[in-house]
C-alpha cells in the first residue's frame, strides 16, 4: 500500500494553456471598451489621435502570498480583444501559469508593446486575475487544511451564475476534488457532483429516505449517493434511516445543520461546548450510531460554515470526517491586482514607489 503524502500535491499546473475560444468572450464589446473603465477608453482615443503609440512594459502584480489563477483568461483577452489594427504578435507577454504560487509584489505578468493596443484592457485582465486568484488561494487554504480529506467546492449559490466557469477552474487548479455544477467543471471536461438537496426532500413531503431512494433510482450505479440528513434536525435518526433503506447504494451522509440550530441528539449534552451547527460532538454521535448499527462503510461529509480555520480544528482533533463541502468562505477576501507602466521605449518610467521587477519565472506566451 502506498503511504499518503503528509502534504497535498502542488496546485495543478496544466501543460497547455486554455484555448482562448473556451471563454466565449463578447469580443467586440470588450474591444470597444464597453466593460472598461472610461478613463482607459479615453486614453486610447487620445493616443490614437496623437500618432504612433509608445512601446511600454506593463507590470502586473498583487500584494499577498497567493495561488495564481486567471492568467490564461487574461492572456485570452489580450489575444482576442486588442485595438483594431493590432494583433497578439505586436506584444511580448510573459506570465506565470495558473496554479503557480506568487509572492507579494512579485510580477505575475509583463506585457510589452504599443500602449494603444491594450490600454483599454487593463480593467479586464486585472479583474479576472483578481477574482480567480482569490478563489484559487482561498480554495488552496482549505485543501491544505483538510488534507488528505477531499474538498468539494460549493459556492455557486453565493454569487452570480456567470462567474461559475472561471471560479470552478480556479478551484480545480487549487486542488478541489469536485465542484457542484457542470459549468464550473467545463473548462477541464468534467461535470458537477452533489448530494440529495433539501428541496428534493421537501418535494417528497419531508421524507429524506424517499427522496434519497428516488434519486438513487434515477442515477447509474457508479454515481456516489450522499444524502443530506439535517432536514428534521435529527441527524442521527435520519442517518440510520437512510443507511438502512439504501444499503450498499449509500456512499455517505452529509451533515449541514444551520449555525443557529442545535441538533436534537445534542439535547442533554450541552454545557461545555458550542452545540450549534455542525460541531465535532455531532459528527462523533452520528459516526458512533452508524458504526453500532453496522454501517461503518457510510462516510460522513460536513458542510455549513466551514473555512480553513474550522477545517484545521476538526483535523487536529481527529474528527471522523470523510470530506468537506465549502461554500461562501471561498468567496471572501481580496487579491486585487495592480498594473503599472514601468518601462517606456525600454527606459525606466514609473510612478513613485514602483519600478521594474523582472521575474525569471515568467514564461513567454506564444
Amino acid at each position: 500500500m502506498t503511504a499518503t503524502p503528509s502534504s497535498p500535491p502542488d496546485p495543478i499546473r496544466h501543460e497547455e494553456r486554455l484555448d482562448p475560444s473556451i471563454f466565449a468572450f463578447p469580443v467586440e464589446k470588450m474591444r470597444s471598451g464597453y466593460y472598461s473603465d472610461k478613463y482607459f477608453v479615453r486614453a486610447r482615443e487620445m493616443l490614437l489621435a496623437d500618432g504612433p503609440a509608445p512601446s511600454v512594459t506593463m507590470q502586473v502584480f498583487q500584494k499577498r502570498n497567493a495561488v495564481v489563477a486567471g492568467s490564461d483568461e487574461a492572456i485570452a483577452i489580450l489575444k482576442l480583444c486588442l485595438t483594431e489594427g493590432y494583433d497578439f504578435g505586436d506584444l511580448e507577454v510573459r506570465s506565470l501559469r495558473d496554479g503557480d504560487r506568487a509572492s507579494p509584489w512579485e510580477s505575475v505578468m509583463l506585457i510589452t508593446g504599443p500602449y494603444t493596443a491594450f490600454v483599454h484592457l487593463e480593467t479586464l485582465y486585472a479583474g479576472v486575475l483578481g477574482r480567480r486568484t482569490r478563489i484559487a488561494t482561498n480554495t488552496r487554504a482549505v485543501v491544505e487544511a483538510a488534507w488528505p480529506k477531499p474538498i468539494m467546492f460549493f459556492p455557486a449559490r453565493h454569487d452570480h451564475w456567470m462567474v461559475q466557469t472561471g471560479d470552478g477552474w480556479a478551484a480545480h487548479v487549487a486542488g478541489a476534488i469536485g465542484v457542484s455544477t457542470d459549468a464550473q467543471a467545463s473548462w477541464w471536461g468534467s461535470s458537477g457532483v452533489g448530494t440529495v438537496p433539501h428541496g428534493l426532500i421537501a418535494a417528497f413531503g419531508g421524507d429524506t429516505v424517499a427522496a434519497t431512494k428516488g434519486l438513487a433510482a434515477q442515477l447509474s450505479d457508479d454515481v456516489q449517493i450522499v444524502s443530506l440528513v439535517d432536514f428534521d434536525n435529527d441527524s442521527v435518526r435520519t442517518s440510520l434511516a437512510v443507511a438502512s433503506a439504501l444499503g450498499e447504494r449509500l456512499w455517505g451522509v452529509r451533515l449541514d445543520t444551520s449555525g443557529t440550530m442545535v441538533d436534537r441528539c445534542m439535547e442533554g449534552e450541552m454545557g461545555d461546548f458550542d452545540p450549534r451547527g455542525v460541531n465535532p460532538r455531532l459528527v462523533y454521535k452520528v459516526r458512533d450510531a452508524l458504526d453500532r448499527a453496522g454501517f461503518e462503510r457510510v462516510r460522513i461529509v460536513v458542510s455549513g460554515g466551514f473555512d480553513a480555520a474550522k477545517i484545521r480544528a476538526f483535523e487536529e482533533s481527529g474528527v471522523p470526517v470523510a470530506a468537506y463541502g465549502v461554500g461562501s468562505s471561498l468567496m471572501r477576501g481580496s487579491f486585487d491586482y495592480t498594473a503599472d507602466i514601468v518601462l517606456v521605449e525600454g527606459k525606466p518610467v514609473s510612478k513613485a514607489g514602483r519600478w521594474h521587477r523582472p521575474n525569471d519565472r515568467l514564461e513567454l506566451v506564444t
